[in-house]
């Protein structure tokens, strides 16, 4: 450790010098004040002694605490009957005073004291020390990282933003600290955010901490925008904090969504193709090898039965092509689109699958844009089909409804239903793609179990007439 000696030299300044010295301190003397300050600056001692105290000594120990605060300890031999002037050292800084005329025994004594004092000064100030310089690492590594990190206190108030959070969302960290976390939600989310945290504590049953998913965040201007959440709990005994990961899937949405409208348009080509040119081919070889079946027989040739029996199964391929182009193309919107496609959904059910399976439309559903009508038709037909394999239900029904703003698709079944613990479980591949689906067009999709049985699956829609590509980017 390194030790500073201030003041004109004598007995008193030697033999502290040499105690200190025999403590393995290193030792520096200096006799003026601007030589101290510089030997401050550049030795950063742990120890000063004042051999002499002065005013301008007095002056330099209160530089000294302006510079490093309480990690210098200082010592100072004054002549202690005087009140007064142990006041002013004190207030000037000085840790302790010895009397200037002690015995070197005296002396030593109080060394040995202030040693230790100057020890736990050091290892405090270290660990100090070190403390801000992993807060100061942390930090840097928070503010750097590419996804935003949020951390809240169990009444849900933020506690830290950084860097990238302020990014995604809009807002300042000094702008949301001590806010509650809904400001970073839309509705309803941001209503029901409270209550999922006042379950979790109470109940201890978990709807999203530990599980990755995807949710909707509100942006400073009220846009809102997908995103990725990852939450965590940590318990420190006395109190737990959450810690959101997010990260701003727009990009990622607008590419599945591009990808989503060129499969599409391939989809539409190949079912235009099958239904206008090898449907039209098969038509017309139908008619040819008709007319030549009813030319042999009236010919009386016997050939005649066998090429009827080409005729039938050209007929046959033709009708199996056309229903592979309805099957790539289900929604017509030439007329009443998305209705017909449902009202077929619910005839074929009844017809493949033997149950009562009906359609119902309330309100008027127009849905201009044929990407939005077929996702919608394909959520219902998984519905259908989920309700009849995984369900057993013996009746389905379906409602279209449209108002509000909204459009509402609606399926409903009477079978065994879902598990009441779905939300934890990982989900079966056809939910998976419902919710996709859904996602893609800037729809929300519910799972509930009925009243008393079977399950409920609701689609919500924004109602608009824009593209797929930008109403649900």
């Amino acid at each position: 450790m390194r030790a500073l000696l201030c003041g004109k030299a004598d007995h008193q300044q030697g033999f502290i010098e040499a105690t200190l010295r025999q403590r393995d301190y290193d030792v520096r003397v200096v006799a003026d004040e601007a030589a101290a300050l510089a030997l401050v600056q550049e030795a950063k001692p742990y120890l000063v002694v004042l051999t002499e105290v002065n005013e301008v000594w007095l002056a330099m120990t209160a530089q000294l605490r302006k510079w490093d605060g309480e990690e210098i300890v200082v010592l100072a031999l004054a002549p202690v009957d005087d009140a007064a002037y142990l006041e002013k050292a004190m207030a000037s800084g000085v840790d302790d005073c010895v009397p200037k005329t002690a015995p070197e025994v005296y002396l030593e004594t109080c060394l040995e004291l202030i040693e230790r004092r100057v020890l736990r000064r050091t290892r405090h100030y270290q660990t100090a020390g070190e403390l801000r310089e992993h807060e100061a690492r942390i930090s840097a590594i928070l503010d750097t990282t590419v996804d935003g990190i949020i951390t809240i206190d169990e009444q849900g108030h933020i506690e830290s933003f950084n860097k990238a959070a302020e990014s995604i969302f809009g807002y300042r960290a000094e702008e949301v600290i001590g806010e509650n976390v809904n400001i970073l939600m839309p509705s309803p989310y941001q209503d029901e955010h409270d209550s999922y945290i006042r379950n979790y504590l109470e109940t201890g049953h978990r709807k999203i901490i530990g599980i990755g998913r995807e949710v909707v965040g509100q942006n400073k201007d009220g846009s809102t925008f997908p995103l990725d959440l990852a939450v965590s709990e940590v318990d420190f005994g006395h109190r737990r904090i959450f810690t959101g990961l997010v990260r701003d899937i727009t990009e990622r949405r607008r590419l599945e969504q591009e990808a989503l409208r060129i499969s599409d348009q391939e989809r539409r080509r190949i079912g235009q193709d099958l239904h206008d040119n090898l449907g039209q081919m098969l038509t017309g070889i139908g008619l040819i090898a008709q007319n030549l079946t009813r030319a042999m027989e009236a010919k009386g040739q016997a050939e005649a039965e066998e090429l009827a029996e080409i005729t039938d199964l050209i007929k046959e391929a033709d009708q199996y092509a056309r229903t592979l182009a309805r099957g790539l193309i289900p929604v017509d919107l030439e007329g009443r689109g998305l209705v017909d496609a449902l009202e077929r959904l619910a005839l074929n059910a009844e017809r493949l699958f033997g149950i009562r399976c009906s359609f119902e439309q309330i309100g008027s559903v127009l849905i201009h844009d044929n990407s939005v009508a077929t996702h919608l038709y394909r959520i219902a037909q998984e519905a259908v089909s989920n309700a009849v394999k995984h369900g057993k239900a013996p009746h389905v029904r379906m409602l279209l409804a449209s108002g509000w703003g909204r459009v509402r698709l609606r399926i409903v079944d009477d079978g065994i239903g879902f598990p009441e613990d779905l939300d934890e479980d990982r989900p079966g591949m056809g939910v998976r793609i419902m919710q996709y689906r859904a996602r893609v067009i800037g729809a929300t999709l519910e799972i509930a179990r009925g009243v008393e049985k079977g399950t409920i699956i609701t689609c919500t829609l924004r109602r608009t007439d824009e593209p797929l590509h930008r109403a649900a980017g």
